[in-house]
C-alpha cells in the first residue's frame, strides 16, 4: 500500500510540474506564451508540434519553438541571422522533407529553408514580390502557392524558391459591420487549412491594435485552395467584444489539428491592463458543426487561469560558448561585436545612448518582476540595465566606470556620483509599470537612487512598431561592456 502511494505521489508529481499536462479542451482561451509573441505560425509535424513569431527589429530572428503537448515548449532554433529589416507575420510550413519559413520584410518576401526543423537555415531568398502575411497552401496535385493579405495568391515553383507568375486576387474579406468600433478592415494574415472536402481560409481583419474590439478572426471555405471563397455563417469566429475582457484585439489565428485527433486555434492578443508586453499566443478549442464549419466551442463553465510553460532558463551566467536564444540585438546582428569569453558576454560599446546602442534585449513574461545583472566596464563605455521599446523610449539604470546614471525618457544624468570602481551591480523592479532602480557593490546589498518611472504608456497604440516592452543590456560609447549572472524573477 505504501508503495502504490508513493507512486501515485510521483506521478501527481509530475503533473504538477509540467511533464505531463496537456492544454484544456475548453471552451475558453489559454495563454501559452506570455510576453511579446506575435502572429503565430504553428506546424504539427507527426506528435511534434513547432511554433514561430514575428521577430520584427529583434535579431537573430524567426525563433521556433518546439512542444510535444501544445503547453510546454522550448526554444529550439533562430532561422534567421542575416537582418534583412522588420519581420513580419511569417509561415512555418513543411513540404516534402524540407522545411519553410516564408515572411515579409523590407518591403518584400523572403524564404528560408532547411532539411531539419533544427537548422542548419539558409541565409533568405528574395522572392521579390511585395505585400505581407504570406500563407502557403498545396493542392492536391502538389502545386505550391502563397497567399497574401491583399485577399490574392501567387504561384510558385516546385521547390518554393520564387514566384512563377503573377497574383490573382481571390478573396474580399468579411464585411465588417459599420457599426462596430474597429481600427480599420485590414485584411491581413491568411492560413489555409483542408478538412474533408474544403479548403479553409482563416484571416484576420479590423487592424490588430487600436481599440480593444478591432482585431477579430474571419473563416472561409471553398473546394479548391483557389477559391471562391464562402464566408462562414460564424464570422467572426472570435472577437474581442468588450474593453472590461481579458484579452483584446484577438486575432490572427491558425485552425489545426493535433496528433490525437483534437482541433484548436492558435492566436494572439493583447492582455488588458497590459499593452506594453505586446501581443501574448493564445490557443482555444475549436468544434466542427454538422454543417462543415468550424466555430469556437461554447462556454459551459468559467474559465480558469492558466500559466504558460515555455521553459527556458530566465537566468542566464552567459558562461557558455554560444548566446541563448532568448536574447536579441535590436536592429541589427553583429557576430564580430560580442564575445563569449566562458566568463561572461563582452559586448562592444556602440553609438552614444541606449537607443542607438543596439541593446541585447530578452522577454519579460511577467505583470511584475526583477531583473538584475553583474558588469565590468573597460575603457570609456557605459553599460547598463534598461526596461525599452525602441530607439527612443525606454527607462533604466546605467554607469559609467564611476558614475551611476538614470535615463528617463532619454534624458541621461549622473544621479550618485563616484559610486563604483568598474566592476557592480544593476537591478530594476518593475512593480505592475512602476519601475524601481538600484546598484550594488557586491550583488547583496542594494541601493535604490531617486529616480523612478511609470512604463504602462510604451505601447504600440502611443509608439506605433508594434513591439513590447523589454529588459535591455547596453553597451554605449567606448570600450567594452561585460556582462554576467543574469537573473529575472517574477514578483
Amino acid at each position: 500500500m505504501k508503495k502504490i502511494i508513493i507512486l501515485l505521489l510521483i506521478s501527481l508529481s509530475l503533473l504538477v510540474h509540467g511533464q505531463k499536462i496537456t492544454v484544456p479542451a475548453d471552451a475558453f482561451p489559454h495563454r501559452i506564451f506570455a510576453g511579446d509573441y506575435p502572429d503565430p505560425s504553428i506546424l504539427v509535424d507527426g506528435d511534434d508540434y513547432y511554433i514561430v513569431h514575428s521577430s520584427f527589429d529583434y535579431y537573430p530572428g524567426l525563433l521556433i519553438w518546439h512542444s510535444k503537448d501544445l503547453l510546454n515548449w522550448q526554444p529550439l532554433v533562430n532561422a534567421l541571422h542575416k537582418y534583412v529589416g522588420s519581420v513580419w507575420a511569417p509561415d512555418l510550413v513543411k513540404y516534402g522533407n524540407k522545411y519553410y519559413i516564408y515572411f515579409p520584410a523590407n518591403n518584400t518576401n523572403y524564404v528560408v529553408t532547411a532539411d531539419k526543423i533544427t537548422g542548419p537555415w539558409s541565409d533568405p531568398v528574395d522572392l521579390k514580390i511585395g505585400n505581407i502575411d504570406p500563407g502557403h497552401i498545396a493542392d492536391a496535385a502538389g502545386k505550391r502557392y502563397l497567399y497574401f493579405s491583399s485577399g490574392g495568391y501567387v504561384p510558385l515553383s516546385d521547390d518554393g524558391l520564387s514566384v512563377q507568375g503573377k497574383e490573382f486576387h481571390s478573396y474580399d474579406g468579411w464585411p465588417v459591420p459599420r457599426s462596430w468600433t474597429i481600427e480599420c478592415f485590414c485584411l491581413e494574415g491568411p492560413k489555409i487549412v483542408k478538412h474533408g472536402d474544403y479548403y479553409y481560409l482563416t484571416v484576420a481583419e479590423g487592424g490588430t491594435a487600436g481599440p480593444a474590439t478591432g482585431h477579430m478572426i474571419i473563416s472561409a471555405r471553398s473546394r479548391s485552395p483557389l477559391g471562391p471563397w464562402e464566408n462562414s455563417p460564424y464570422n467572426p469566429i472570435i472577437r474581442t467584444k468588450s474593453a472590461a475582457e481579458t484579452w483584446w484585439s484577438k486575432g490572427h489565428g491558425t485552425p489545426f489539428q493535433d496528433a490525437n485527433g483534437n482541433w484548436w486555434i492558435v492566436f494572439h492578443a493583447y492582455e488588458n491592463g497590459h499593452y506594453n508586453m505586446g501581443r501574448q499566443t493564445l490557443i482555444q478549442a475549436i468544434e466542427w458543426s454538422s454543417d462543415g464549419w468550424f466555430k469556437a466551442k461554447t462556454p459551459q463553465a468559467s474559465p480558469r487561469q492558466n500559466n504558460p510553460h515555455t521553459t527556458s532558463d530566465s537566468n542566464d551566467n552567459f558562461y557558455g560558448n554560444t548566446l541563448s536564444p532568448r536574447w536579441r540585438f535590436f536592429g541589427e546582428y553583429d557576430t564580430t561585436r560580442f564575445h563569449m569569453t566562458g566568463n561572461g558576454i563582452r559586448i562592444n560599446a556602440k553609438g552614444n545612448t541606449a537607443g542607438n546602442s543596439a541593446p541585447l534585449l530578452f522577454i519579460p513574461s511577467d505583470h511584475s518582476y526583477a531583473a538584475e545583472v553583474e558588469l565590468e566596464i573597460t575603457g570609456a563605455a557605459i553599460g547598463g540595465l534598461v526596461l525599452f521599446y525602441n530607439n527612443n523610449s525606454y527607462y533604466g539604470i546605467l554607469s559609467d566606470k564611476e558614475d551611476i546614471l538614470a535615463n528617463l525618457r532619454g534624458y541621461q544624468f549622473p544621479t550618485v556620483r563616484k559610486a563604483i570602481d568598474k566592476h557592480f551591480f544593476l537591478k530594476v523592479e518593475n512593480h505592475n509599470h512602476i519601475v524601481n532602480m538600484f546598484y550594488s557593490l557586491d550583488g547583496q546589498q542594494w541601493l535604490k537612487i531617486e529616480n523612478s518611472a511609470e512604463v504602462s504608456g510604451l505601447h504600440h497604440n502611443a509608439l506605433g512598431g508594434f513591439l513590447s516592452l523589454r529588459i535591455g543590456l547596453c553597451s554605449i560609447g567606448n570600450g567594452s561592456v561585460l556582462y554576467r549572472h543574469f537573473k529575472y524573477q517574477p514578483l
